[in-house]
């Protein structure tokens, strides 16, 4: 039985092919081959064009182009990006069969470092609350997590190496956490947001999905903004020489509590409780004590003023065909509506504040630790518990989400890494050096039903 990408990854892909002991050909074979085996299973995908990525697979084997990063590795797209050859659904009845015939730019970006792609994965509707068809790869009585679920679950069962997804609140990080993968939210605005869905113009990010710790790094550079257009993100990125910019020195983690604590099950908290003590051995790390802003506790609250007023103004015409829309949709566009001008400018304001708070505070420290969700994924009828993800992207921060932890019922939950605001690089690097100290796990584990069908073969 095939373990799909699981064992090779994006940059183990990308290697095979470039030393010919995999064809473009064959890579796609094999996501065909974990397409067929699981989408049954887990329902990833919206829409997988099996022929138009062989003949896309054919044509990279022609040219023998091997130098770039991602040269033939499949990546999936949350179908809530412009892609010329699939429609853009939005997991929405009301834009069913819709095709932009355009390429995001991050699709763009993907395509022009030779990744080939088969479709478009699974989203809530319009990547907001209601629950999509995803199932989770672990459990199909659990959530697989929010808006980027499909993403996650087509990458937990090695169906691709990598796929795209967003995080307006925790949609790659609670997904990443409740499917056994590494989830990636970058810095706001690292990644270029055009030509896709919008909801929410100050915290809407793209991030993505990997099985292994040491493609976050790959698939970032290859998506992210590059040169001097981009001034903020050049200068914390790279050294006067233009090269990037190493760590130097120890890293100082804060192992942190955060909002929402409260709402964490126990063995979660003594999970995290468990991971910190084994820093003291670590090598090149310094715990701090951290000091946060007090208006943190207040995030939650203005993050919710923020979205559905977002959400009122950009989905209107939408709301008005109210049989189409789901009853969460609809509650949280009302709620919208309610809110007035002045209120939505204060809380826009009072995020700027702490934005910049923040900013202050990580000057006495590199990176934060905290927990991904609360628990394990909760079953499907019931509400997840609150958690702290939201609170990072409020702030602009970027985030990791490592598969760290399993629960007494095999049952994965995430390990959530925070750095400073673009200080994606120093983020990355700390990932690595605790990967290399075995406290991170090189690539994510197999899920159930991927263990259960390779014991029945």
């Amino acid at each position: 039985m095939p373990r799909g990408f699981l064992d090779l990854g994006v940059a183990g892909t990308a290697k095979a092919i470039a030393s010919a002991d995999l064809s473009v050909s064959e890579a796609a074979e094999l996501c065909i081959a974990q397409y067929e085996a699981f989408e049954s299973t887990v329902k990833a995908w919206t829409s997988f064009d099996a022929d138009l990525l062989r003949r896309r697979a054919a044509d990279l084997d022609a040219k023998k182009l091997k130098g770039s990063a991602l040269f033939g590795v499949p990546v999936g797209v949350k179908d809530i990006f412009n892609t010329r050859d699939f429609p853009t659904e939005m997991g929405s009845e009301i834009w069913k069969g819709f095709t932009p015939h355009n390429d995001a730019r991050a699709v763009f970006h993907l395509l022009r470092a030779g990744a080939i792609i088969p479709g478009k994965t699974t989203t809530a509707e319009f990547a907001v609350h209601a629950l999509s068809a995803t199932l989770n790869p672990y459990d199909a009585a659990r959530t697989p997590g929010t808006s980027s679920s499909g993403s996650a679950a087509a990458v937990a069962v090695g169906m691709v190496p990598a796929a795209l997804g967003t995080q307006t609140a925790g949609s790659i990080i609670r997904p990443a956490s409740f499917c056994g993968v590494y989830g990636y939210k970058p810095s706001f605005g690292l990644i270029p947001r055009t030509a896709m869905l919008k909801t929410t113009d100050s915290l809407d990010t793209i991030g993505f999905f990997v099985s292994h710790a040491r493609d976050l790094g790959v698939m970032l550079d290859t998506l992210r903004v590059h040169g001097t257009d981009y001034p903020i993100v050049d200068r914390k990125f790279c050294d006067s020489d233009g090269r990037l910019a190493p760590h130097k020195g120890p890293w100082r983690v804060a192992v942190i509590k955060g909002p929402a604590w409260r709402h964490a099950e126990t063995y979660a908290q003594e999970a995290l409780f468990g991971f910190a003590k084994k820093f003291e051995a670590c090598p090149r790390i310094e715990l701090v004590e951290p000091e946060l802003p007090d208006g943190l506790n207040r995030v939650h609250d203005l993050h919710s003023t923020i979205y559905n007023a977002s959400l009122a103004y950009y989905f209107k015409d939408e709301s008005e065909q109210q049989h189409l829309v789901s009853p969460i949709m609809n509650e949280l566009i009302e709620r919208g509506r309610r809110i007035g001008l002045d209120e939505y400018r204060a809380a826009l304001t009072e995020q700027e504040e702490l934005i910049h708070q923040m900013d202050q505070r990580f000057e006495d420290f590199d990176c934060m630790v905290t927990l991904s969700t609360a628990s394990v994924a909760p079953l499907r009828e019931d509400v997840e518990l609150p958690d702290s993800a939201l609170v990072w992207t409020f702030l602009h921060l970027p985030a990791v989400s490592a598969p760290v932890f399993t629960s007494a019922e095999g049952l994965p939950f995430g390990l959530q890494i925070i750095g400073s605001r673009y200080g994606d690089v120093n983020l990355l690097a700390l990932i690595d050096h605790l990967a290399e100290q075995g406290l991170l796990p090189e690539r994510s584990n197999e899920p159930r039903q991927l263990v259960h069908a390779a014991g029945a073969a």
